[in-house]
């Protein structure tokens, strides 16, 4: 009748540790078709693919790596 249930109070402690990763430098994002600089998760900077003067192996390496 008073069957006794056993609380685990701190099994649960994994699910509050999966915030998303902060962000920290040059990323491409596809949905402006822009590079863009990222500081502590905040915007920082960001310059058109189309109108940016780097390197164009690095740029073809960001694309595929740091896509966002």
């Amino acid at each position: 009748m008073n069957d006794v249930v056993q609380l685990d109070l701190f099994g649960e402690e994994d699910l509050f540790d999966t915030a998303p990763p902060v962000l920290n430098g040059m990323y491409y994002e596809r949905a402006t078709d822009k590079f863009v600089s990222f500081v502590r998760g905040h915007r920082h900077y960001e310059v058109s693919a189309k109108g940016c003067g780097l390197d164009r192996e690095w740029q073809e390496k960001t694309k595929r790596e740091r896509a966002i």
